[in-house]
């Protein structure tokens, strides 16, 4: 019946118009007028008396020598303008923060990273005492101010005591990226105390500006056209932070190993990126309720007036009669986040269904 409707008001508008010649035709009133100006008659220029004072005259609008003349006939073709190149200016070393956390971001994999990081604290006088790349660890020995770098140590406001430092360099959630973490401990000069690594920071102050003092180097570095050495890639092993496994029961899963805030906004963009329709999401529960059948919400993707008329877009029945509605579900396990997909709270997804959703998932995290 929609269609029926559709047919008809075009048809009715077609009738319409058909003898509007007299509005919009070449002789209409509303007719196309940008092309008069090839038909305009040229005048000689003005004559001035022989005994009149004269200035040259320089023309105000000048017309480009490339643009239509009366020598060419037809219609002129205004040319399109060109697209604008905007490139977004992204650093490839930024600091990260959360609640009382901060990290540094680096647009390399954790094996180019290694040697870069490794070197910024050699050069400001720190001596490597424990190096463990399989962890992405490396630690510096007990020092005192006197032994490092003098700008380093007045940026930092180290005046007694020594001081120890643990870098961390770990996989992004994002394909090729890396996150890097450093911790200090200090103690008294002289003492032989040995300070465990706490698990938060407990000098804020002195691991900010050491973090920011790496960035600023590393960004340095890339501004000066060097690139992160790949020296380190053959011995670095730092395992995956994205891995496809399965549970006890042989149910596929994704396991992230990072916090469940991070995991979930990542998550949420790669099915964004994964043409992914999302119905609805419930943070506290860690569930997104998708569709399959859908492609991803675009606001920008509206229906134009054709499709409005003719009934292009489906409506909620049939939308509703071929649906595919399943639940990514993030739960929280251990140091990481596990997601599955189910069917229901609890009903498991079909093996293949889930396995093509996580691995479409797994593929958009970089």
């Amino acid at each position: 019946m929609k269609r029926l409707a559709g047919l008809s008001t075009l048809a009715l508008m077609i009738s319409a118009t058909s003898g509007c010649g007299w509005l919009w035709g070449d002789d209409g009133y509303f007719r196309d007028r940008g092309s008069d100006y090839l038909s305009a008659r040229q005048t000689a220029p003005m004559q001035v008396a022989v005994d009149g004072g004269t200035r040259p005259l320089d023309p105000l609008l000048p017309i480009p020598r490339q643009v239509a003349d009366n020598t060419h006939p037809g219609k002129y073709e205004v040319p399109r303008p060109q697209r604008l190149q905007v490139a977004a200016d992204v650093s490839d070393f930024s600091v990260q923060s959360s609640g009382d956390s901060r990290w540094l971001v680096a647009q390399y994999a954790p094996a180019q990273v290694w040697i870069a990081a490794r070197q910024f604290f050699t050069d400001k006088g720190f001596s490597i005492a424990e190096e463990r790349r399989q962890t992405g660890e490396f630690a510096t020995a007990w020092q005192t101010a006197s032994q490092l770098d003098e700008a380093l140590v007045r940026n930092l406001g180290i005046q007694e005591g020594e001081t120890r430092v643990r870098v961390r360099v770990e996989p992004g959630v994002q394909r090729n990226t890396s996150e890097i973490f450093v911790v200090s401990v200090k103690r008294p000069a002289g003492s032989s105390t040995d300070v465990a690594w706490p698990e938060t920071s407990s000098n804020k102050e002195l691991d900010r500006v050491l973090l920011d003092e790496l960035q600023a180097s590393l960004n340095r570095s890339a501004r000066q056209g060097g690139s992160v050495s790949l020296l380190a890639e053959r011995d670095f092993d730092a395992p995956s932070r994205v891995s496809l496994t399965q549970d006890g029961s042989g149910n596929p899963l994704l396991q992230l190993d990072s916090d469940f805030d991070r995991a979930w906004s990542s998550v949420g963009r790669a099915l964004q990126a994964a043409d992914v329709r999302v119905d609805d999401l419930d943070r506290s529960l860690g569930v997104y309720y998708v569709n399959l059948s859908e492609r991803a919400d675009d606001p920008d993707d509206k229906p134009g007036f054709f499709s409005r008329l003719f009934g292009g877009a489906p409506d909620k029945e049939e939308i509703e009669a071929r649906a595919e509605r399943y639940q990514v579900r993030l739960t929280r396990a251990g140091n990481g986040v596990q997601v599955t997909l189910d069917k229901s709270i609890d009903t498991v997804a079909p093996a293949d269904v889930a396995r093509r959703v996580l691995s479409l998932i797994k593929d958009n995290l970089g």
